[in-house]
């Protein structure tokens, strides 16, 4: 992924599973753009782009994308 401008995203959850899930919810999303990864409890992400600005509409879509895998992989656990 050798681009101008990189980002790194972590989040963290309760548990790996958790933190699983919402990676494969996700990874259809990340081709070419964002490598993803569970480490842990943690969610690592990593994206890169060619200008600052490519790099913020990303980061604002993988963003989105997080918001409503979290919501389904939370209302999957009940």
């Amino acid at each position: 992924m050798a681009r101008a401008v990189e980002c790194t995203l972590e989040v963290a959850y309760a548990d790996d599973a958790t933190a699983r899930a919402v990676r494969d919810a996700l990874a259809p999303d990340d081709a070419g753009y964002v490598r993803s990864r569970a480490e842990g409890p943690r969610l690592v992400a990593e994206m890169a782009a060619d200008t600052p600005m490519q790099l913020l509409h990303t980061v604002e879509d993988y963003l989105a994308c997080l918001a409503v895998a979290e919501r389904a992989v939370h209302a999957a656990k009940g």
